[in-house]
Formats: C-alpha cells, sequence, structure tokens
C-alpha cells in the first residue's frame, strides 16, 4: 500500500516562455482548497492586467482525486488538457499551476497553443521544488487524566505526531500516523482498557 504522494514545496518562481510574439508565463502553486486556488488565480489577474487567458489546471487530493482543466477562453482542450498532463506526468497532486497568456498578435492555431501551454507548464513544474509526503490519518484520543502516562508512552515509542491537545480531568489528543501504521494505531489504542480512539472525519 502507498502511503506517500508528491506535491511541491512552495510556489514556483515565474517562467517565461515566448512563441510567436505571444508570452506565457508559467506558475506552479501547493494547494489543499478551492479556497486557494481562488485566491492564486485573483491574484494573477492583478497582476497581469493585459493578459488575455488566465488558463489552469490543479489535482488535489489522494484517494478521492479531484482536478479540474480551464481553457478560460483558449480553443476547448488547447490550454487546461496539456498542463493537467504536465501534472499528471510529473505524478503531482494537490497542486495548481498557471499559464498566464499575453496574445502577440499571430494566431498560435490549436497544435501551437497545446505545445506552448505544455511547454509554460513543464517548465514551471522543472523549476519547482518537487517533495515527497506521507497519507496521515488522524485520530482523537479521549481519556481520564490518570491514563495519561498510557497514552503517552504509546506516542512516543510509536513516534506519532500529536497535532493538538486539551489536558483537564478527561483528556483529549489528537494524533497522526502514516496511512500504512494507522489500523496498528488503532488497535493499540482500541485494546487499552478506559480509553477510547475515533478516527478523526
Amino acid at each position: 500500500m502507498t502511503d506517500t504522494y508528491k506535491t511541491i514545496a512552495f510556489p514556483s518562481e515565474e517562467i517565461l516562455f515566448k512563441e510567436k510574439n505571444s508570452k506565457f508565463f508559467g506558475y506552479a502553486f501547493p494547494v489543499t482548497t478551492e479556497e486557494e486556488i481562488k485566491n492564486h488565480l485573483e491574484n494573477l489577474r492583478k497582476q497581469h492586467h493585459g493578459a488575455v487567458h488566465f488558463c489552469y489546471a490543479f489535482q488535489m487530493g489522494t484517494d478521492k482525486i479531484q482536478f479540474r482543466a480551464n481553457d478560460d477562453g483558449e480553443p476547448s482542450n488547447s490550454a487546461g488538457a496539456p498542463i493537467y498532463g504536465q501534472i499528471q506526468s510529473f505524478g503531482l497532486t494537490n497542486i495548481l499551476v498557471v499559464v498566464v497568456r499575453f496574445f502577440g498578435g499571430v494566431k498560435l492555431g490549436v497544435g501551437g497553443l497545446i505545445s506552448a501551454y505544455r511547454t509554460s507548464a513543464q517548465m514551471a513544474l522543472e523549476v519547482s521544488e518537487i517533495i515527497e509526503k506521507t497519507i496521515d490519518l488522524h485520530y482523537i484520543i479521549s481519556f481520564d487524566y490518570k491514563n495519561m502516562n498510557k497514552v503517552m508512552r504509546v506516542i512516543k515509542e510509536k513516534n506519532l505526531e500529536m497535532v493538538s491537545q486539551q489536558m483537564n480531568e478527561s483528556c483529549q489528543i489528537e494524533i497522526a500516523t502514516r496511512k500504512k501504521n494507522a489500523e496498528m494505531v488503532f488497535d493499540i489504542f482500541n485494546s487499552m482498557f478506559e480509553i477510547d480512539i475515533q478516527l478523526k472525519e
């Protein structure tokens, strides 16, 4: 079972590809929500006033994949699809790639557009720092304070990440663990007396 995925560490630097006087500016951004995508697109629209097309593609998620390719006024499938093709060929998710086009007066034709958008997306991804991340599951562990040591010992032994904690009479700790270890971690806590573990939705 794979429990890792590839994404980029931070937004790429701007790249520029020129074809017959048209300028194509390429950008890649790490994203996890539609809201972030909207913000990046709005910022680019403010940044590039004279641009005609803001074509993009994104992919998010690991189990349930969410993706979209947008031609933004270019001929159908001549911009968004080739950009999305590059996201797939680099094997990335949680990523948005935008190519901003300034029209240079010479029509490129559908083939020329596909090639220009593909190349711009590829260049943006080539200058990005690609990282591998683990797919983590989050659990909420609830217990009485007297059982604190038992819980903390497992967290330490299994090297689990504590995301948040509330320590009162009754305690709650949110932990994160790699997907491939999740069942084992659940079973350990589930078999412990007076300790409740739930998967965080």
